[in-house]
């Protein structure tokens, strides 16, 4: 080998390596997933996408802390291994078709459904999963 291919060569390898370093050490894997903010509905919203207000009476009383309701699904901020009771039938993949309240109505407490007066037929964990063992009540 010649002198000149020789510097050749090393002159490119190192300038792949360089590039190499700069790529892995400025490179900085970043996700952010953002899923905005939660619905503003006076008796909840359902659990899955698109997130649409609920009617009075589809949450049990447990989904709801000083008439302010916990969240669901990626908005859900109530406690660990939480189960709450809902009314499916006032869900529409059950075939509901009544009326549904609107973001940013305000809740009509005579609407509000009591302990005594709730009759949940599914028990779901605040991420949107049926709880398996938890039949209704």
């Amino acid at each position: 080998m010649q002198l000149g291919q020789i510097g050749t060569k090393g002159l490119l390898c190192a300038a792949l390596a360089a590039g190499a370093w700069l790529a892995s050490s400025t490179a900085e894997a970043q996700i952010t997933i953002g899923i905005g903010v939660a619905p503003n509905c006076p008796y909840g919203y359902y659990d899955a996408a698109p997130y649409g207000c609920s009617p009075a009476g589809y949450y049990g009383p447990e989904w709801f802390r000083g008439g302010l309701f916990i969240g669901a699904g990626p908005w859900f901020h109530g406690r660990n291994h939480f189960h709450g009771y809902v009314d499916n039938r006032f869900h529409p993949d059950h075939g509901y078709q009544g009326g549904f309240p609107n973001p940013g109505d305000r809740a009509d407490e005579s609407w509000r459904v009591s302990q005594g007066h709730f009759h949940g037929n599914e028990s779901r964990d605040g991420r949107g999963h049926v709880s398996p063992g938890h039949h209704g009540r």
